[in-house]
Formats: C-alpha cells, structure tokens, sequence
C-alpha cells in the first residue's frame, strides 16, 4: 500500500498490485476456463473485499444491508490509456495536470489522497487527520500499512 485515507463516506487506497490471480468462480470454472470466460477484475475483486467486510460488520452488529455505495470503483493509475487529465490546487487556483500524465499522475493521485480531508474541510492541515497514512509520511506515527520504498519506485515525492 503507498497510500491510504478514510473519509466519513468514503475512502481511498493507492496500491501496488504484484499479479493479479483469477479464482475459482462460483459458476464451478476453472482457471484457465475463467480467464477466457469470465475474467475476475481488480474492480472485482475490491467488490469482493467490500462486500466480505460488509458481512462481518453486519454479523457483529446484528444489522443487515449495505455499507458502501454502488459507485465504489477502482482504477489503474500506471496505464495511460483513459485515464483523464488530474485535477489538483495550487497556489494559482485549480489546475488540470496533463503534462508527462503518465509520469506525474502516481505524485498526483498520492497528493489527492492526502489533501482530500482538507479539502473536505475537515482538518486545516493534512497532518491533522488520523485517518490518513499523511502522518506515517511526515512522521508522526510509525504504521505498518505503507511501503514508502514502493512509493519510491513509482516517482512518488515523499517530503510532506
């Protein structure tokens, strides 16, 4: 994980995800039958993380229904192809990205996740919010959740 924040409704995750490994499907396919018929996503698969998180906390609670909105979604950052020109602050106003997007839309994404409780309007600084891996970065907090060497490998400016 690079980085992670929880929001009041919602949340973000930046991964690095190694290899994708298509499962056994509740239609009875195989592997290989699987991946030429019906291929698990990794939107699939955040879905399948969703929903078993659901259960548990619906078994705990004695509740029933769901926690998350239809519109969860996940998306690859380190493909160029869809991916939309980023928005992001500056000093100057609000600024699209769309120089080298491939290269600056990891820094991009890691910044968004960050700021998005200030933005938000919930804390001042960034360092504020709890519920973010911003205080493992800056030092704050010593958690075990981040890989600041991935975050490395991928351009990512760490200094907070």
């Amino acid at each position: 994980m690079l980085a992670w924040c929880l929001m009041p409704n919602h949340f973000h995750l930046m991964v690095e995800v190694r290899e994708v490994v298509l499962a056994k499907t509740s239609e009875g396919f195989t592997q290989n039958e699987a991946l030429t018929t019906n291929p698990r996503t990794f939107n699939d698969s955040i879905g399948l993380m969703l929903r078993s998180y659901t259960r548990a906390i619906n078994k705990q609670e004695g509740k029933s229904g769901s926690l998350f909105r239809k519109e969860t979604k996940a998306e690859c950052i380190t493909k160029t192809e869809g991916i939309t020109p980023s928005f992001y602050h500056s000093d100057f106003g609000t600024v699209i990205n769309t120089h080298n997007i491939e290269e600056d839309y990891p820094q991009v994404c890691f910044d968004y996740i960050h700021q998005n409780p200030v933005r938000a309007n919930l804390v001042k600084l960034a360092e504020e919010w709890e519920f973010s891996s911003y205080r493992d970065y800056c030092g704050l907090r010593n958690g075990k959740l981040v890989n600041p060497a991935c975050a490395l490998k991928y351009g990512i400016n760490l200094e907070v």
